[in-house]
């Protein structure tokens, strides 16, 4: 197929941001790929995100020595706050200016997998990577690796001199730097022992305990020395493989699942020249000739949330239970700051099943106020980990109560061709869909287009 400006400044939009927003489709036909950029790659002040009230202070090293009435009411408030939060992070990939910044972060947030019931932790992770997104990737992984949310959920604070715990030593090099296969086993024995006595207080400052860190000399990754642990980390980048590891996987979420070795490979020796220049790689992916070819451009499978972000930028609307949009992140596979195992989401074809893409279907319809919600959510302890009330956020509510402005969308769309604008291909069987309901509202069209498909792909 023949690729159009407007295909291509959709491409754009979609990969590097959440999708266009409304207002930009008046004006999406008439740009340059070279404007989007400049739009996308502008230096936007980084707002971080902040909880409504302080969270409860609580010691999760010595949380057996609180009182079960203590207990149980921090973690309700730290509940009912992770939820606030993410709401918030989903917000931001909904209304930011700065698009860029809230999908490499969405990007880390999958990454650099972790789940902690401390509010004040995750909200903390949650801005560093948003702050650090598009920085250098060192300072990411330093600052992420020092944080309470990752050092807890691997138990570093149960890695001590004599008995070190390999959970996070491995998982560094495993998930977040080399790959699998890039390492030994006595490579992840010696990295434990450098990160003996990383911990943090009980405010979340990274500390490091010198009674329970081994000084001893330690050969990691072909060197020998009285490793710390900034110190393995700094091996680690010093590895060739680290960038072609990010970079292969940066490649898969923001231009296609089959990746093309040959291009992964020049682009990896760019980032590790520039010295782990996030930024940097990301403009030479979205300013490639290649990024635009024909088989990058509607290939891609929208996870649930690039699926729900997208569609609240292209409908106004008010919602007046927000808190229920948690449930649909739940039912459709992607709850944020609840992954589902160290190894973060699935992504490609594993976001589509029975159920997942019955939902995805009908949601306009449901969001619209036009079907209620008739789908229950699968019990999996893995995304609900442990969550006995994970189960109950779906029973009782049909919607979020969702009122759209339809006077603006139908402003912006009144003589557009509404499937070119909303699809980046279109099958056989869509015309059939599309001569259905072309005499229809302009309402009519946009639910019955983003109810098809067509419509889940990017």
């Amino acid at each position: 197929m023949s690729i159009s400006q407007l295909q291509k400044n959709n491409h754009l939009l979609l990969r590097v941001g959440f999708g266009p927003q409304l207002s930009q489709f008046e004006k999406i036909e008439a740009w340059k790929e070279s404007e989007i950029r400049g739009v996308l790659f502008k230096n936007y002040p980084f707002q971080p995100l902040a909880l409504k009230e302080e969270p409860i202070a609580v010691d999760y090293q010595n949380i057996k020595k609180m009182d079960s009435v203590t207990k149980k009411m921090a973690m309700q408030k730290n509940r009912k706050q992770i939820y606030q939060l993410n709401l918030s992070f989903l917000d931001q990939m909904v209304f930011s200016e700065d698009q860029l910044r809230e999908k490499m972060a969405f990007f880390w947030h999958g990454h650099f997998s972790t789940r902690t019931n401390n509010a004040a932790f995750n909200l903390q992770l949650v801005n560093t990577i948003r702050e650090k997104a598009l920085g250098n990737f060192g300072d990411l992984l330093i600052a992420v690796s020092q944080s309470p949310a990752m050092l807890q959920f691997l138990n570093n604070q149960q890695n001590k001199k004599d008995h070190p715990n390999e959970n996070f030593a491995r998982e560094v090099m495993e998930l977040f730097t080399l790959g699998r296969g890039n390492y030994s086993e006595k490579d992840v024995q010696e990295a434990a022992r450098a990160f003996t006595g990383w911990s943090f207080l009980p405010d979340g400052t990274f500390f490091e305990r010198p009674k329970l860190h081994d000084f001893g000399i330690k050969t990691f990754l072909g060197k020998t020395g009285n490793f710390n642990g900034n110190e393995v980390l700094e091996i680690i980048l010093a590895q060739k493989t680290t960038a072609k590891f990010i970079t292969t996987k940066i490649y898969r979420f923001f231009v296609n699942e089959k990746l093309n070795t040959e291009i992964i490979e020049d682009l990896s020796n760019q980032f590790y020249a520039s010295n782990y220049n996030i930024k940097e790689l990301l403009q030479n992916i979205f300013s490639s000739d290649w990024f635009f070819r024909e088989e990058n451009i509607g290939t891609k499978i929208k996870s649930p949330i690039e699926l729900m972000a997208g569609m609240r930028r292209i409908l106004p609307m008010e919602i007046q239970n927000p808190e229920n949009l948690i449930a649909y992140q739940k039912l459709l596979g992607r709850m944020l700051l609840y992954p589902p195992n160290v190894a973060g989401w699935p992504s490609g074809k594993s976001w589509i099943d029975s159920s997942t893409l019955m939902l995805r279907l009908q949601m306009p319809q449901i969001w619209s106020g036009l079907k209620p919600l008739e789908v229950e959510p699968k019990s999996d302890d893995d995304v609900e980990m442990g969550m006995k009330s994970a189960q109950k956020q779906t029973k009782g509510f049909k919607n979020p109560k969702i009122v759209i402005d339809w006077k603006k969308v139908e402003d912006v769309f009144k003589s557009k061709n509404i499937e070119d604008y909303l699809l980046q291909r279109k099958s056989p069987a869509l015309a059939e869909t599309i001569q259905q309901y072309s005499g229809s509202s302009v309402q009519s069209q946009i639910i019955n287009v983003m109810s098809t498909p067509e419509f889940q792909m990017m």
